[in-house]
């Protein structure tokens, strides 16, 4: 799906086509009187008499060309409302053939900063398709004409959503390529494309990998014929020679389990197992896209577990970046091992301000949190906080979760410094986020998000359309926009 937003000079009576008007949340038509003619107004007026008033929207239908859409807009709606608000009249409106859609922003009553700005970008986000590998798959469009006053907003608004459309579009693409496309070797080569957008991207490959001791990264990739990597992305937008803001992902492309075989059903979901990644891919594309005024770094490592002869055993004891050792008791408890490198290189070689890892780490964290919030561990509470403030304005939320020393006796070893997995039973997420709290080294504030819920939707969610969410993306320039630029 194509969707073109154009911004017209034309007055509402004279539009034959679709219209688009809003109203306050009972549906009062008087103040769009001037809007439409006679007709219209006496027809839709006793159309609403046996209407479901508590919908946020209704179209009705005039002839074969034109459908007048209402759209309710409650007092003090918030910002992320008007998003969701957007999102819903896309999907009610997108079917059919090629359309047309023109929206009268003078409609809207009341002091709405922005509201066009963000019901666009709610459309705009709904709007996501991933259509690629359809071979017959014909391109339509859609296009929305803003016409009235009120369609014009700040250039760095409308910026702000471009870069956050592009960077979630950008993730949801990575997220939905299939695994024997988007394996390491092609991932690592599509960071590079970053650079045009003005980040620096460096590439560590097994051999340089090899040479920083990072082997517990190395382990995981080991059975496949693809290579591993560790790909840093720096964006220095502060005038000043800040601490970075460092961002960090698990990048598994395709997650077999390894020798611990997951079970044949839903394995081919395992594609998105790279999905902490492409959040900080997709996040580090959105502020140099708006020149975010920070230093930022996002930190992926790239690797694909798969079975073969050369495959890491479960039982192998393998010596960490940090230095730590690892007894590997599970082979599909892989991505906290790739991030346990990626978590103290980046500290070691950044020293930023906090450290924010996401991944689909865990299936514990789906059964207790669903697909509504992402798990949230962190050893800082401030930061805690900063993050679900931000998850709860963009609709992207946050629990979080506990984090004691009583659970490191869970993943003790008798034989290593640690194992990678509690066999006692219980605590699956929070085992997890202990073994990776491990490897930081010199208390730098630190948070753990656990996505596994949060990353991929069946059903579509307010702002997707089904398959892959961005999520992560809009939350963490949240919290830079309103704590750290």
């Amino acid at each position: 799906m194509t969707v073109k937003i154009n911004y017209k000079n034309i007055s509402s009576k004279k539009i034959s086509h679709n219209l688009v008007l809003f109203t306050d949340d009972r549906f009062n038509l008087i103040p769009l009187k001037k809007y439409i003619s006679k007709l219209e107004y006496y027809y839709i007026n006793d159309l609403l008499k046996i209407s479901d008033l508590k919908k946020n929207l209704l179209i009705f239908e005039l002839n074969s060309k034109k459908k007048i859409v209402l759209v309710s807009v409650k007092k003090n709606i918030t910002s992320s409302d008007v998003e969701s608000l957007g999102a819903e009249f896309y999907k009610a409106v997108n079917h059919g053939k090629n359309t047309e859609y023109f929206i009268n922003s003078d409609s809207l009553s009341g002091k709405n900063k922005n509201f066009i700005g963000h019901f666009l970008h709610g459309l705009k986000l709904k709007s996501y398709e991933f259509t690629k590998y359809k071979s017959k798959n014909k391109i339509r469009s859609i296009i929305f004409n803003v016409i009235g006053n009120k369609n014009k907003f700040p250039a760095e608004q409308k910026l702000k959503f471009k870069a956050l459309e592009e960077g979630a579009f950008f993730a949801r693409d990575l997220v939905s390529e299939p695994g024997n496309i988007l394996h390491p070797d092609e991932y690592a080569k599509r960071l590079k494309s970053l650079k045009k957008n003005g980040l620096k991207v460096n590439i560590y490959n097994e051999k340089n990998l090899k040479k920083l001791g990072m082997n517990a990264l190395l382990g995981v990739g080991q059975g496949s014929v693809r290579g591993s990597y560790l790909v840093t992305i720096e964006w220095k937008g502060a005038k000043k020679n800040s601490q970075p803001l460092a961002f960090i992902g698990k990048g598994v492309c395709f997650d077999t389990g390894g020798y611990s075989l997951k079970p044949a059903k839903f394995m081919e979901d395992m594609t998105y197992d790279m999905a902490g990644s492409a959040a900080v891919v997709g996040l580090m594309k959105s502020l140099a896209i708006r020149k975010a005024k920070v230093n930022a770094v996002g930190v992926v490592g790239l690797v694909e577990n798969m079975v073969s002869g050369n495959a890491q055993r479960p039982g192998d004891i393998v010596k960490s970046y940090s230095g730590k050792t690892i007894e590997i008791l599970n082979t599909d408890a892989e991505g906290r091992l790739v991030l346990a490198d990626a978590i103290t290189y980046t500290e070691k070689k950044f020293k930023p301000k906090f450290m924010i890892d996401l991944a689909t780490l865990t299936g514990a964290i789906i059964v207790s949190l669903g697909s509504e919030y992402a798990g949230l561990f962190s050893n800082n509470d401030k930061l805690s906080k900063e993050l679900i403030d931000a998850g709860n304005k963009v609709e992207e939320k946050l629990w979080r979760m506990p984090l004691n020393k009583n659970f490191d006796k869970l993943i003790n070893s008798k034989n290593a410094d640690m194992q990678n997995i509690n066999y006692v039973g219980g605590a699956g997420s929070t085992t997890a986020a202990q073994f990776l709290q491990r490897f930081i080294l010199n208390k730098t504030p630190w948070a753990h998000l656990d996505i596994a819920g949060m990353a991929f939707s069946k059903y579509g969610g307010a702002l997707n359309s089904g398959g892959a969410t961005g999520y992560g993306v809009r939350l963490l320039n949240q919290l830079i926009e309103d704590y750290y630029e």
